[in-house]
């Protein structure tokens, strides 16, 4: 499977000189963890979090009203190209300590995002569909299985 079908092409995006607060209140209404920062060229240059706003504002006691968003995101985001394999991005998000990565078309133009929820979601679509094969084929019938945690 490649990241071209799980990705979102409608990511939140945001200019670097934005005020935190008015960052903030934009992911709050579009219930989203993270806003990209993005060049003239729409080429990511940062990703903000729902925990870089913990971090680097709340718990550092600063004003989010004059800080803006170049000051608290974390530059030169990792990105990954749609046509790579979700392994990619898995190991990418591993390596990186990150749920979130930008989706860059060749140029490094972003096209959306991926995000660790997409590709568990993905993850338990497949095994659910694994299982009803196995509940079909099963020569027990249907297989009934007991909670595992």
């Amino acid at each position: 499977m490649l990241v071209r079908d799980i990705y979102r092409p409608d990511v939140d995006c945001a200019e670097s000189d934005e005020v935190v607060v008015v960052g903030a209140r934009r992911m709050l209404q579009r219930s989203v963890g993270s806003l990209i920062i993005v060049d003239s060229d729409r080429r990511p240059v940062g990703i903000v979090t729902d925990r870089d706003l913990v971090v680097r504002v709340l718990a550092a006691g600063a004003n989010p009203a004059t800080m803006t968003l170049v000051d608290v995101m974390t530059p030169t985001p990792w990105t990954i190209e749609r046509e790579a394999p979700l392994e990619r991005a898995l190991e990418a998000m591993r390596e990186h300590c990150c749920r979130r990565i930008p989706v860059v078309d060749p140029d490094g133009r972003l096209e959306g995002i991926i995000t660790l929820d997409d590709i568990v979601l993905c993850i338990r679509d497949q095994f659910e569909r694994v299982g009803k094969v196995i509940a079909l084929q099963s020569p027990r019938g249907v297989v009934t299985v007991k909670a595992c945690i």
